[in-house]
């Protein structure tokens, strides 16, 4: 498998490709079209870039504004590597953090690079006026995020997404208004049209009308985030979903490392199996959080009536060196290990304590000593507590409204969910995926975390790949376009194409079963929880295989969709995703049973260390895994091997 990575020096590859990159001309760039199917930070900030640059583009989301994609849910930061901390961050540091963060699973080309332009992320997201938090002084303010030792992540409280993604979509906007953008809002794209192998257009369906059309381009690039959706249960929104990149593998490109998917450590527990969506709390709070649990078992007390010592800051004890601030996954396994154990809290006991107590008094004690003032130990929690509003104060006002508990008065309750998926279609160096034309970008391509994401790095990668990755490489390929000619939508491979999506979207709307898209959704959802969720083996693997394919075959005779076709039918868009969804989750499996190792995010509880730390095997599985779709349950493995030039592969440590 060609990656392209540039020869040379790890820090010179992309400044060395950028100077030999071929280029269109300004007017050449006016004949050119391309489609971007996602308004998110990746595909809101590459259409606004690549508008900007000359392009005719063409912009999808099936959401009613691009202001609704779900990158406006990201809570704690984005990091950068701009040292303003001057704690010792850097380039390198940031590339070293993120290679070891994703346990040796990346490509570290992607990665240098992604280190590389994050600091002009940052200038760029300021010009646009983003309300990142400030000191006092004014100049802007960082935090830690798990995985590392620095303070290198910027943030705008605790709505960094929000604010970022309304600084992309003013720059999308102005394109839009300099006719340079063509917006199309609620449609969804259900198929990518090949003419002789290279990506041509796509199949989009009106989803107000029913209606579907053909859209031709030169390019087509796939924004359209993660998959973390296919079991049920997660902190995406309940829209998001595979099927552009699912079509998009249909035809042809490859899958990278399905079977990485993130569980993040900080969200409120279920609650019921009335729940469709659960929701996130920053990784942010373990900044100034401490996590723990009862040191008896199944301990009945409120957790302030449990003194200090019986209470167990287990992160704390068993990785002294990063504490609560251990990356994702290693804090979601210690909290389930913690849980399987008995010493889990809350009424269903899958729960641990994120307490607050100790930073609110110490802040107070800080601000006391600031001001100059001598106060009673109930005024210096109060002045605490103000201190530790304002830095997370819409964090915890979410926490309350959703628990009805007060969480400056009583620990959090948080336990790990599906969050992020660092799988996705596979792409070389340059973003295009093995199809010819067709780029994949942000959490929509496997490139840049490995095995785990650390916390703050999908904003930064997402504005990487839009701003300043996607205007370089994918005019390497239009240079050579503009020989062929405008695409004509009315040609044969996107008749056929049409006609397929419309022969599918029958089919399950004359399949008239009995049981709802929602139930088999579910189905799928505990399958992959119990099977392929934070800690798989060998025979759970084998089984959800079968039971995802009865579930298919279930699913195809007995499904039922009401309404009609030609109309608004939120029900038949759901289910033509949970149909994505299950043939995805069996390559999920597949994709675990094959690597017999542990690495991030993918535990095996046969790859494991004596204190139940993952255990890598990086002689047989230090590669990407590409999957080739050859046929119906059958898919045919390529691998990427990966060469580690700076940063050597080791057992990773938190302690």
């Amino acid at each position: 498998m060609d990656s392209k990575i540039p020869q040379g020096e790890m820090d010179k590859k992309w400044e060395d490709y950028k100077g030999h990159v071929k280029l269109v001309n300004p007017s050449n760039k006016r004949k050119l079209e391309v489609i971007v199917v996602g308004t998110g930070l990746a595909g809101a900030s590459a259409a606004a870039s690549l508008g900007e640059l000359g392009y005719k583009v063409k912009a999808f989301c099936f959401q009613d504004s691009a202001r609704r994609a779900h990158s406006i849910a990201a809570q704690g930061g984005i990091n950068a590597a701009k040292n303003y901390q001057n704690d010792g961050d850097s380039v390198f540091r940031l590339f070293y953090d993120t290679v070891k963060g994703g346990d040796y699973r990346a490509r570290e080309a992607n990665v240098h690079r992604l280190a590389e332009v994050s600091t002009s992320i940052i200038d760029q997201c300021v010009a646009q006026g983003v309300p990142f938090a400030r000191e006092y002084g004014g100049l802007l303010s960082n935090r830690s995020f798990g995985g590392t030792q620095v303070q290198r992540t910027f943030y705008a409280a605790g709505q960094t997404g929000q604010q970022l993604l309304l600084g992309a979509y003013s720059a999308l906007e102005r394109q839009v208004a300099l006719g340079n953008v063509t917006m199309h809002r609620r449609h969804e794209m259900l198929d990518v049209v090949l003419v002789d192998g290279v990506a041509r257009g796509i199949i989009a369906r009106n989803l107000e009308t029913g209606e579907l059309e053909r859209h031709g381009a030169h390019a087509v690039c796939l924004c359209t985030g993660g998959y973390g959706n296919v079991f049920y249960l997660s902190t995406n929104a309940m829209g998001s979903n595979v099927t552009a990149a699912w079509k998009a593998h249909k035809k042809g490109a490859y899958f990278g490392n399905p079977c990485f998917t993130q569980i993040h450590p900080t969200c409120i527990p279920v609650s019921g199996d009335h729940q469709s969506k659960l929701t996130l709390m920053s990784e942010s709070l373990r900044n100034d959080g401490r996590i723990w649990v009862p040191k008896q078992k199944n301990d009945p007390r409120k957790a302030v009536d449990i003194p200090e010592e019986e209470r167990d800051y287990y992160l704390e004890r068993r990785y002294p060196a990063f504490g609560n601030l251990v990356p994702r996954d290693v804090a979601s396994r210690a909290a389930k290990e913690r849980c399987d154990a008995g010493y889990g809290v809350g009424t269903t006991k899958m729960a641990v304590y994120l307490d607050f107590a100790d930073a609110i008094k110490r802040y107070g004690k800080i601000e006391a000593n600031k001001r100059n003032l001598s106060l009673s130990e109930a005024e210096i929690i109060a002045l605490g507590k103000e201190v530790v509003e304002e830095k997370y104060g819409n964090l915890f006002a979410m926490y309350e409204k959703i628990t009805g508990e007060n969480p400056y008065e009583m620990p959090m309750r948080i336990y790990p969910a599906v969050h992020y998926t660092m799988g996705g279609l596979w792409v070389d160096y340059e973003l295009q995926t093995t199809i010819p034309g067709l780029y994949a970008l942000g959490e929509a391509n496997f490139s840049d975390h490995g095995a785990n994401r650390l916390g703050a790095s999908a904003l930064m990668q997402g504005l990487a790949d839009g701003y300043f990755v996607i205007p370089y490489t994918i005019g390497n390929y239009l240079a050579d376009e503009i020989r062929n000619g405008a695409v004509d939508p009315n040609q044969p491979a996107f008749i056929e194409a049409e006609s397929k999506v419309k022969e599918r979207i029958e089919k399950l709307m004359s399949i008239k079963g009995t049981k709802t898209v929602e139930s088999f959704h579910k189905r799928l959802g505990k399958i992959m929880w119990d099977k392929c969720g934070m800690a798989r083996n060998e025979q759970g693997l084998k089984e959800a295989i079968e039971e995802i394919r009865a579930l298919k075959k279930e699913f195809w005779s007995d499904v039922r969709i009401p309404g009609d076709i030609n109309e608004m039918n939120p029900e038949l868009d759901k289910a033509g995703r949970v149909a994505d969804f299950i043939e995805l989750g069996e390559l999920m499996c597949l994709d675990a049973l094959d690597r017999r190792e542990s690495c991030g995010g993918h535990f095996r509880e046969e790859s494991q260390t004596e204190d139940g730390e993952a255990k890598r095997d990086d002689e047989n599985y230090n590669y990407v895994a590409a999957w080739e779709l050859k046929g119906e349950s059958e898919w045919q493995l390529h691998k990427e091997i990966l060469n580690f030039e700076i940063v050597k592969p080791t057992q990773r440590s938190y302690k």
